[in-house]
């Protein structure tokens, strides 16, 4: 029995992804627009990277937390884009097996550590809004650092779980992908045994790192809006609520992306570069610091090229 599972796994060799398959005539629209895209994801995250290492004022956790972001999201985003413009070129849109497993891992592994680490941010909000006298003792380095590597870890360790089970199913000949990229949903339909074990471990798998942390991040902010409205001042209560209302717009978009993702069955948008590109956008643009730390590396760099 083991040997003929082995058997037909080993018949397929690669997947076929149709994408836009359908519609070829958008292929070079869609190719232009997403490589626009992922260009300036890679300049607005790589941006903020630059600018929370190299400015002193910016070395504090919710910064820390940020940058971990925007290299998540630079990862995510490296993990499929690739691939997708790739398609968009060549006839024959196929991916190897293994690599299919690779990009698998490293998507989807991205998009649950960014589902825990959105969980740390809000965390830190609540900590630097309704508890101000403990936060630096609370928030130490010694804290926020290993808050940032346990999403990674957690991330990473249940999706090399999902991935494994996934790749180890029989694929009997049928081999073609209704999507973008490889997708887990979508290659599992078309394993020729049971994947309720699949389906059961990735219910699991969302409670954990969708469901905790929304409700985490839920019961975070009404702790949070609770303290900011006993403030007396309203010129003090707009300027408490802007500190988080960067990380509240993120968690909106982020949440809503993946909602939008997998609540339609039939859904193969390649939404999933909305989100690391609106990342460093609503960070810079709504936060005062990170904003001016912007523009003073844009001010010396023109001042060296001058």
């Amino acid at each position: 029995m083991r040997q003929r599972i082995a058997n037909q796994t080993a018949s397929v060799t690669e997947f076929i992804l149709l994408g836009l398959s359908a519609h070829p005539r958008l292929e070079k629209t869609f190719f232009v627009l997403i490589l626009l895209m992922y260009l300036v994801t890679l300049l607005g995250n790589g941006v903020l990277i630059l600018v929370t290492i190299l400015d002193s004022c910016l070395h504090k956790p919710m910064y820390f937390f940020l940058r971990n972001l925007s290299f998540l999201d630079i990862c995510y985003t490296a993990s499929s884009v690739p691939l997708i413009l790739d398609n968009f070129l060549t006839h024959r849109k196929t991916i190897p097996f293994s690599a299919c497993a690779v990009q698998m891992f490293l998507s989807f592994a991205m998009g649950a550590t960014e589902c825990v680490l959105l969980g740390m941010m809000a965390f830190d909000r609540h900590m630097a809004i309704c508890n101000p006298l403990r936060y630096p003792e609370v928030m130490s380095k010694a804290a926020y650092a290993p808050m940032a590597a346990s999403s990674w870890a957690a991330g990473s360790t249940t999706v090399m779980m999902q991935t494994s089970l996934a790749m180890q199913l029989p694929f009997c000949g049928d081999n073609v992908i209704n999507h973008f990229t490889c997708e887990i949903l979508a290659v599992l339909k078309l394993a020729c045994a049971d994947i309720s074990i699949n389906i059961i471990s990735m219910v699991l798998a969302n409670v954990i790192f969708l469901g905790i942390p929304v409700l985490f991040i839920f019961f975070s902010y009404v702790f949070i809006i609770a303290t900011i409205l006993k403030i007396p001042s309203a010129e003090r209560r707009k300027k408490t609520f802007c500190i988080c209302s960067a990380h509240q717009t993120a968690v909106v978009i982020f949440y809503r992306t993946i909602l939008f993702m997998y609540g339609k069955p039939k859904s193969k948008d390649p939404l999933g570069v909305v989100t690391p590109l609106l990342n460093p956008i609503i960070y810079s643009l709504r936060n005062k610091e990170a904003k001016a730390a912007v523009r003073n590396l844009l001010c010396v760099n023109r001042k060296h090229l001058i």
